[in-house]
């Protein structure tokens, strides 16, 4: 073996197993303890306000007080959100932002807030996931990780990525799905340096949570158990294709109305700004007393449309009306709800709401077409699918989505049928021109924030050294600062070499590397991190 193969192969021991294996390790521990810790308390706090309310329900006389409550709540709460723009909303479009580099954040003062501002809507009783906030909290995680060891811009950037993968599995118990969340949605793009950081993130935090879970007393499950997926035959898949058509659109009508409510709360500004939280807590605290299924992220909802594959849902009704139509207004609420928490920016999770509204959907078509002859052992099947049917058409991450159907219910027959629903999602999404709804979020967020103009282009020539992470790689399995492009290669000789993302780079070749940031030097020092500090 030359002097110059072991060069490279201690150059990438130290990179991978050095320095991103033992910080995504890091990151996984804290991030375990954390989420975990964090998880437990929103499901503790979804226990208490559904006795609040039923209390409330027993003494009317509290009503009022009730509403006072949700005011105040929202008012504080919405302070603390216009002083910490990062914690508003789900914290999702953000936390992909900070991966891809569009902004910095105070990795300390997100994180608190949002453990805080969260779990207090939980406590109120909203319709508030915990899944959103676990992978922002994972992400500053991650962000601090790299921050205090004093790692470079580059290996931080993984580390958010990893921790927010590891926030995700640890809500979810979803190893895979975490994962993939990282690839698909938070860099866009797949190279070894991700996928490296998010697996190892994630699997250290599961050995976290598990170890913490039982160690206090509490069950390690998988998400949603009791769904049973049969065999389905053709007329089977008819209906499921004819279910994913109705809850695609159904998932576009959300986009718009989303976008919608976001232009409403815009125009309004008493109490400073924060007076408008005002309308979604009230909201939900009136749709709470009409049912307990309106309250909570929707795990108990979820789990209440798991028959066993039996076809037949329990004792689900709503202000005494059948099922059919206890349904219908359990997802109408939800529908508002998450409209309304999504447009105002109330600093809660919405992916499981939204799986939530999905399943919903799905349980009324089962009802439906149950009654024009589909068998009733299809039904918990179809629940699933609509479930990421819905989340796919309104978020576009379909790989993300086929595995929630699989993992998150540990059901693992059948992949046609969901691959089915899946595609005519994206199909309908894409008929109907719908922006990604975290990317749409994330360009509003920078929009609003003022982070939009900081970003000029900056154009780096830099060198490649001999023995540096970039020499003998190809473009596209590097991660390049800002999600920027190689726009120029000149070899040693002074050739031009035509520059794509499977032009394979080598020592002494001058590139010239362009993209959009605010940060000349921390470009430079992303880049040169790759191909080698300059002589």
């Amino acid at each position: 073996m030359s002097k110059k193969t072991l060069r490279r192969a201690w150059l990438a021991f130290r990179y991978y197993g050095v320095n991103i294996v033992f910080l995504s390790v890091i990151t996984g521990i804290f991030a375990g303890v954390v989420i975990t810790l964090y998880t437990i308390c929103t499901s503790l706090g979804e226990g208490c306000a559904r006795d609040l309310y039923a209390l409330i329900l027993k003494y009317p006389a509290f009503i009022p007080l009730l509403f006072v409550g949700l005011a105040a709540g929202a008012v504080a709460i919405g302070t603390l959100v216009k002083f910490v723009p990062m914690i508003r909303g789900s914290g999702i479009p953000q936390i992909e932002g900070a991966c891809r580099g569009k902004f910095p954040f105070n990795w300390y003062v997100t994180l608190c807030s949002m453990f805080a501002a969260s779990l207090a809507c939980v406590f109120l009783g909203l319709a508030a996931g915990s899944e959103g906030p676990s992978i922002e909290m994972g992400g500053c995680v991650g962000e601090g990780t790299g921050r205090i060891l004093r790692r470079s811009y580059m290996m931080r950037r993984l580390q958010i990525a990893g921790g927010a993968s590891a926030g995700f599995a640890v809500a979810f118990n979803a190893p895979v799905t975490g994962m993939i969340f990282a690839l698909e949605e938070a860099f866009r793009s797949f190279s070894p340096q991700i996928f490296v950081s998010a697996s190892v993130s994630v699997i250290t935090a599961l050995a976290v949570r598990t170890g913490l879970r039982v160690a206090m007393g509490f069950e390690v499950t998988t998400a949603f158990e009791g769904f049973v997926f049969v065999g389905m035959d053709a007329a089977g898949c008819g209906f499921t294709a004819l279910a994913a058509v109705i809850v695609a659109l159904a998932a576009v009508g959300f986009y718009y109305l989303t976008e919608l409510m976001k232009k409403l709360f815009k125009k309004l500004a008493f109490f400073k700004g924060t007076g408008k939280f005002i309308i979604p807590f009230v909201v939900s605290g009136a749709f709470g007393l009409v049912t307990v299924y309106a309250m909570g992220g929707g795990h108990f909802f979820i789990h209440s449309l798991a028959t066993g594959g039996t076809g037949e849902y329990g004792d689900i009704s709503v202000l005494g009306a059948g099922l059919a139509a206890s349904l219908v207004i359990i997802v109408l609420f939800r529908y508002i709800m998450m409209a309304l928490y999504m447009g105002c920016g109330v600093p809660c999770g919405v992916f499981i709401p939204m799986l939530a509204v999905g399943a919903g959907l799905g349980a009324v078509l089962a009802e439906l077409f149950k009654a024009v002859g589909m068998q009733p052992e299809y039904a918990d099947y179809l629940v699933i699918i609509c479930m990421a049917v819905f989340f796919t058409a309104f978020v576009r991450a379909p790989i993300t989505g086929l595995c929630l159907v699989f993992e998150l219910t540990g059901q693992i027959q059948n992949m046609l049928p969901a691959l089915i629903g899946i595609v005519i999602a994206m199909l309908v999404a894409e008929v109907c021109r719908t922006e990604p709804g975290y990317e749409n979020n994330l360009h509003g967020f920078i929009r609003d924030e003022g982070f939009e103009g900081r970003d000029r282009t900056i154009r780096v020539t830099a060198r490649v050294m001999e023995g540096s992470l970039a020499d003998g790689a190809k473009i596209n399995k590097l991660i390049w600062p800002s999600d920027g492009l190689v726009v120029g290669i000149t070899a040693a000789d002074g050739a031009d070499v035509v520059a794509t993302g499977g032009t394979r780079l080598s020592a002494g070749q001058t590139i010239e590397f362009e993209c959009r940031a605010a940060d000349d030097e921390e470009v430079r020092q992303g880049l040169y991190e790759l191909v080698g500090r300059q002589l």
